[in-house]
């Protein structure tokens, strides 16, 4: 893949999900460890840096307003009613390991699964004409497989790093990394997809 039309989007690395203080760090603990979510996720920003992806930060943010607006349930109603994500809260915060650096882009306005929901990153992704989109995050069965399809959907090349994604279970994560992202290509590792930048 040529670097220059890669982007990478890191979902939801937040502290609510990857702090052991974190209000959702129990849902997905067991995974995070297990894969070693974070430190893989670490490697691959790292990388991507040097090699000059587009770098994308997608945070998820409470919106009670827009909630209340809508036939808000299941998934999305136990968020809200939690409280979880809430701006400016140190929950909301995208954990140490990842902050953003200056040049990066963080995406203001996920309050629903996919990112490219209630948010302009479809334009930041063909303004910087990006034709190749790298997913990871939380969690591999929801945001990061819904971004997966919307961006498959909407013509971009998609690759799910499952490897620095986690689940709330090993049966979840394994389903979606053997049934799931292989209908979108191939389904690298960290270090695979490093060495096939160009």
């Amino acid at each position: 893949m040529n670097a220059n039309e890669t982007a990478v989007i890191f979902i939801e690395f937040q502290n609510d999900f990857c702090h052991p203080n974190g209000l959702l760090y129990d849902t997905v603990k067991s995974e995070l460890s297990r894969l070693g979510t974070v430190a893989n996720a670490q490697r691959l920003l790292n990388g991507v840096r040097r090699a000059g992806c587009k770098v994308i930060h997608s945070p998820f943010t409470l919106d009670r307003a827009w909630s209340e607006n809508c036939q808000v349930e299941g998934l999305l109603k136990g968020i809200y009613d939690g409280g979880f994500f809430a701006p400016g809260g140190w929950g909301h915060e995208i954990i140490d390991e990842l902050r953003p650096i200056e040049g990066e882009v963080v995406i203001e306005g996920k309050r629903s699964l996919s990112a490219f929901s209630h948010t302009n990153l479809a334009e930041i992704l063909r303004f910087a004409g990006i034709k190749n989109l790298i997913v990871t995050g939380q969690l591999t069965n929801v945001c990061a497989q819904a971004t997966a399809w919307s961006a498959y959907d909407l013509g971009f090349r998609v690759r799910m790093i499952t490897e620095a994604c986690a689940s709330a279970s090993r049966e979840i994560h394994e389903y979606v990394t053997s049934q799931i992202a292989p209908i979108f290509g191939e389904v690298p590792t960290v270090d695979s997809f490093l060495a096939s930048l160009g």
